[in-house]
């Protein structure tokens, strides 16, 4: 993959047009990493309050202070493994590092690796394999 001006644009068009925040893309040993700030992004409508509501009331139970989530950068199927039937990248317990791959979210074809912002411990894992996430959505608790 040759990364010109014409690529560029067409990455920047899939990220507004979807709403992502962040794209990886390896190919031919080109590695990009295309993110926008949350100014570029479009804005999303606020919901209604019966949608408030009923939110509230199914919240889960909040995270101890000493706990910092990872939430889902993008819409898209979330797996645990590189592969299926490969060893997950990360299970509850274990020590990760900031830039440690922690998943893959699959959006449009694309494999994008979520990796970890926190230097800590996995304290819980809120996602199952193959589950469809939405934007925002908790993915893991990183315990501090």
């Amino acid at each position: 993959m040759e990364l010109d001006a014409k690529v560029l644009r067409a990455i920047v068009d899939v990220m507004q047009r979807f709403g992502l925040d962040r794209v990886r893309i390896r190919r031919d040993g080109v590695d990009v990493d295309a993110r926008m700030s949350a100014r570029s992004a479009p804005l999303a409508a606020q919901p209604g309050p019966a949608a408030s509501k009923a939110r509230a009331a199914s919240r889960v139970p909040e995270a101890p202070a000493n706990v910092r989530k990872v939430l889902a950068p993008l819409v898209g199927v979330f797996y645990r493994s590189p592969a299926p039937g490969a060893k997950p990248f990360v299970a509850v317990g274990d020590s990760v590092t900031g830039g440690q791959v922690l998943c893959i979210l699959e959006a449009m074809k694309l494999m994008n690796e979520i990796v970890s912002e926190f230097d800590g411990t996995i304290a819980k894992i809120c996602v199952e394999d193959g589950a469809l996430v939405s934007l925002g959505q908790e993915l893991f608790w990183i315990e501090a």
